[in-house]
């Protein structure tokens, strides 16, 4: 099975779910409202493997940690292939919509999109060494921009009575995700700590 097979299922699934939500039925502009929406959740679990894929390495050392964690890059990308399917359902539906949209109110989402994109350009060998340290600056904040973007998001549909029990859902694994990050953190630098001590007391 080729590496980047990851890309091939986000793509798959987030086309899938665009198609059904198009043939669900209602006016032209509900039907791209939600293509959008779903399309936007078929992203999600692709984007919550590769931020915690480092963080299983450190907590759950294994075999399928290991495997994530080196296709790491893959996941990424698939998320960056879902993504572009909402983006396009997205745009259909601002194009649809019988209400005028506030450009303000989209930039913080367009802005979102530059580092998912500049995420994908920079995640190859050439990078690495073109940018240096800023490459990990660059993904690491990148990562944690669309985690909060996910994660506010799943806090306003969580308080939405129609929403709530999906929106829910999405939070927790949210939330879940960052856990897993804090946690890795404070072994690693409960580690390094214990490896110093022991190198100053030899």
């Amino acid at each position: 099975m080729p590496k980047f097979w990851p890309i091939i299922v986000a793509a798959a699934v987030a086309l899938f779910l665009m198609n059904a939500a198009l043939n669900a039925g209602g006016e032209d502009f509900e039907r791209w409202q939600l293509a959008s929406r779903w399309t936007a959740r078929a992203g999600f679990p692709f984007f919550l493997i590769a931020f915690i894929a480092s963080s299983l390495v450190v907590l759950r050392p294994g075999q399928i940690s290991r495997s994530l964690m080196r296709n790491r890059k893959w996941w990424g990308l698939a998320f960056a292939a879902a993504h572009t399917v909402h983006l396009y359902a997205l745009l259909k539906f601002i194009n649809a919509s019988p209400e005028e949209m506030n450009l303000l109110g989209l930039l913080p989402g367009a802005a979102i999109y530059v580092v998912i994109y500049a995420m994908a350009a920079t995640s190859w060998p050439w990078a690495y060494k073109a940018l240096g340290k800023n490459w990990k600056r660059l993904h690491k904040t990148g990562m944690y921009l669309i985690w909060a973007v996910f994660t506010l998001a799943y806090i306003g549909k969580s308080m939405d009575p129609e929403l709530r029990q999906a929106g829910g859902i999405l939070l927790m694994l949210s939330i879940g995700g960052l856990a897993l990050r804090i946690m890795a953190w404070r072994k690693q630098r409960a580690t390094g700590q214990a490896a110093k001590a022991a190198s100053t007391d030899a």
